[in-house]
């Protein structure tokens, strides 16, 4: 939903440097950062995209989505699995933002099982939550800052080892802020979400960010949610000041 992806950009603020999607689907994430970018400074000149998309119709729809708004962008050349096929081998983003499939199944873990991407545990063959947060990881620059939207299961989730690649990640000192969302912000599924905000080069070493956002948003249809500009600057506002200190 595009104020979640509006939160997501106010809060990593992507505006200068090479910008990631390791499932972009159909380039959503990019269009809503690059209105943010337009909005603020005005120059969406200085983001280079970079995503990659498994299905070819919505890898098609994604090229053709950035070309008409005039974004400059790698797609990579075919449509393919980030995971199997990972066609950014070696580069590393400044900012990279996801909305990866909640609890994804099939993944391909049995054919990589020993990938340089998991440095913090071997994500379980049954749900690919902490694989694209690796993945995600393994890509970042030394400064680089990464917001991505998980099912809630991903903050509490003990099972095939989950528990253990979250703690080492938590020990490592990425995880700068965490934010649980409310329910039924997504129109395919009522589950309330959390954004993991992963940073390389915190400014406040050592800490982490609790924000509790369940009680925000307004309803706009009988099934649907929406988070405010009001909600959104609020808490993107929050996360500044804690940055400042």
């Amino acid at each position: 939903p595009h104020d979640v992806v509006q939160l997501i950009a106010s809060m990593i603020e992507p505006y200068d440097g090479t910008l990631y999607d390791p499932c972009c689907g159909s380039g959503g994430m990019f269009i809503q950062s690059t209105e943010l970018v337009k909005s603020k400074q005005g120059d969406i000149s200085k983001i280079n995209v970079y995503g990659q998309e498994k299905e070819p119709a919505t890898y098609r729809l994604a090229k053709m989505n950035l070309a008409l708004r005039g974004i400059s962008h790698n797609l990579g050349p075919i449509a393919d699995s980030t995971f199997t096929n990972d066609m950014f081998k070696g580069i590393d983003f400044n900012y990279i933002m996801a909305n990866p499939p909640f609890n994804l199944k099939k993944w391909g873990q049995e054919q990589l099982q020993d990938d340089v991407r998991w440095k913090y545990g071997i994500p379980p063959k049954g749900n690919a939550n902490f694989a694209w947060m690796q993945h995600m990881i393994h890509h970042s620059s030394p400064k680089g800052k990464i917001g991505l939207v998980l099912a809630n299961g991903s903050l509490s989730s003990t099972t095939s080892g989950e528990g253990k690649i979250r703690q080492a990640i938590v020990e490592d000192d990425l995880v700068e802020c965490i934010v649980a969302l409310t329910t039924q912000l997504f129109y395919t599924t009522g589950i309330p979400v959390c954004l993991w905000f992963l940073n390389r080069d915190k400014k406040q070493k050592g800490k982490t960010l609790f924000i509790d956002a369940r009680e925000m948003g307004t309803m706009v249809s009988r099934k649907l949610r929406e988070l405010t500009d009001d909600d959104i600057e609020l808490i993107a506002d929050t996360f500044t000041k804690f940055e400042e200190g």
